[in-house]
């Protein structure tokens, strides 16, 4: 059996990977080795992959979830059916462009079944326009008014994605926080890049609407652009 996923909290401080474009094919030469083997039935080589990515995949599974629990079971899930379907990948693109892609299927498969939308913390703060709906990083040493605002912001702002259709979130996620190119999510949800990109652009703008009562929190962000 696949190594067991981390769940516990240090797993959602990984850093977002780089955007990149997608169709690059396999990553090093090492994850190249550990990829052939793993596709061979080689679990000690597939269980260096999984503590490889373990923390990205969580992360992300987080991020779209919002739940600790429910990003354990996705997280978990994701690897299962990564090691299921080793043969189908052919290393067109990145294999983290491929497991991305099962971790956002694990999600939606997820959601069909609970149709909840959990409110609980998200790990990192979103940036509210094209530039930035990323990663806010506190002051090194805030003050208590600027601990209270910027955990005020943080909650409106994980309560209004928590509000965006499935499809939106993870486009969010995987572009603002996985830093994924437009490619790359093209093809880890199998959509045209104009759908993502408009997509982007409609939970842009829903966020801008859901936030206004509050814009005068968020004078020091940046906003949504209204188009690409």
């Amino acid at each position: 059996m696949p190594a067991p996923v981390r769940t516990d909290g240090g797993a959602t401080d990984a850093p977002s990977p780089p955007r990149s474009s997608a169709g690059s094919g396999f990553g090093t030469s090492e994850e190249r080795l550990l990829i052939e083997r793993s596709r061979k039935g080689e679990l000690d080589a597939f269980d260096k992959l999984v503590r490889q990515y373990e923390k990205s995949v969580f992360n992300t599974a987080y991020r779209l979830s919002g739940s600790y629990e429910d990003a354990s079971d996705i997280a978990q899930e994701a690897f299962v059916r990564a090691w299921n379907n080793l043969r189908s990948f052919r290393g067109d693109a990145q294999f983290s462009t491929w497991l991305y892609r099962i971790v956002t299927n694990v999600f939606l498969d997820d959601r069909k079944k609970k149709r909840a939308r959990p409110h609980r913390s998200l790990d990192d703060e979103l940036a509210l326009d094209e530039s930035s709906v990323e990663r806010q990083y506190a002051d090194p040493a805030p003050g208590p008014v600027e601990i209270a605002e910027g955990d005020e912001r943080k909650q409106l702002l994980e309560n209004a994605i928590a509000t965006l259709p499935e499809a939106q979130r993870a486009m969010v996620v995987l572009y603002h926080s996985q830093q994924l190119s437009y490619e790359e999510i093209a093809e880890i949800t199998g959509q045209p890049m104009g759908t993502v990109k408009s997509r982007l652009n409609r939970a842009r703008l829903a966020l801008r609407d859901r936030l206004t009562p509050v814009a005068e929190l968020f004078d020091g962000a940046t906003r949504p652009k209204e188009q690409e």
